[in-house]
């Protein structure tokens, strides 16, 4: 499902216009997006939480060169659903 997608569900499920439906939708994300930026963790309950993961330095290794490369310590972005939302997927059928 694509972003397109999804604005047209909910502008069918609403039915507001696909125009406000998409805008509405982008500043979500933008929301989101800048709430992960600035540190803190977006928690929706029954769906699931957008937070960040620090991920300590370590070595890796670049293999076409045959050399051991230091990899920083960065924050990267992940999501976790809630534990109903994981349950519907599961019991699901398809």
């Amino acid at each position: 499902m694509t972003k397109a997608d999804i604005v047209a569900e909910i502008s069918s499920r609403t039915g507001i216009e696909k125009l406000t439906a998409q805008s509405a939708v982008e500043t979500f994300m933008d929301v989101v997006k800048n709430a992960l930026e600035s540190g803190d963790n977006v928690y929706l309950r029954g769906f699931g939480s957008f937070i960040i993961k620090h991920r300590r330095q370590k070595t890796g290794r670049n293999i076409s060169k045959k050399m051991s490369i230091v990899i920083p310590a960065h924050n990267i972005p992940a999501f976790k659903p809630a534990k109903t939302f994981v349950d519907s997927v599961k019991s699901s059928k398809k």
